[in-house]
């Protein structure tokens, strides 16, 4: 079982050693290279993921080939395409690592099971489904309303910890401005 996982669940939920222990086996462990992906656009999403170490996006392509990311994924979170997972259905985007990273997964009927056989799981879960909702609402909030200085303070604000793991063409591909913008930002704040 890993430390870090377990470490996780006992902090964040109400969950027994013995159930932590029943989710911990019910899951595989995966590593992914530098670039690799976890899911591909028009693959069904069929497992739930918990990252150990590194660092994933949520993206997709337009049809000019720019990517937008929508999420990323450090270590001790959880993701996955929802809509893909829950409708198992052809995702319209792709999971991929940012950074060597380690993670776990459980597929969606081991999944279902799990939150059928243990509540306090079932509790957890809602939690993050609440917790993710909120934070899209005020993302997409933000992406609306906010300049481009706006937007980047915010990230700065939220993602302190991924600033320095992350690309600039990255950073700028989530906030949704040019890469030629968010550098300018960024020197405009050096010479401050």
């Amino acid at each position: 079982m890993n430390t870090g996982f377990e470490t996780y669940l006992r902090n964040n939920s109400h969950l027994t050693d013995d159930e932590i222990a029943q989710i911990a086996g019910a899951s595989t462990t995966r590593s992914l290279s530098r670039n690799e992906s976890l899911l591909q656009e028009g693959q069904v999403c069929r497992h739930k993921t918990y990252v150990i170490s590194g660092l994933l996006r949520i993206y997709g392509l337009v049809a000019d080939g720019s990517e937008h990311i929508l999420q990323f994924a450090p270590e001790a979170h959880w993701t996955l395409d929802a809509e893909s997972y829950d409708q198992q259905t052809p995702s319209r985007f792709n999971i991929a690592a940012i950074e060597r990273s380690e993670v776990i997964v459980w597929s969606k009927p081991v999944f279902d099971r799990l939150l059928a056989d243990i509540p306090a799981l079932r509790a957890l879960s809602q939690q993050l489904i609440a917790r993710s909702n909120h934070g899209s609402r005020q993302r997409l909030f933000t992406a609306l309303s906010a300049t481009p200085e706006e937007k980047y303070e915010e990230f700065v604000r939220t993602h302190a910890d991924l600033q320095n793991r992350l690309p600039l063409h990255m950073i700028a591909a989530y906030l949704g401005i040019s890469l030629k913008t968010l550098t300018r930002i960024r020197h405009a704040q050096i010479r401050r």
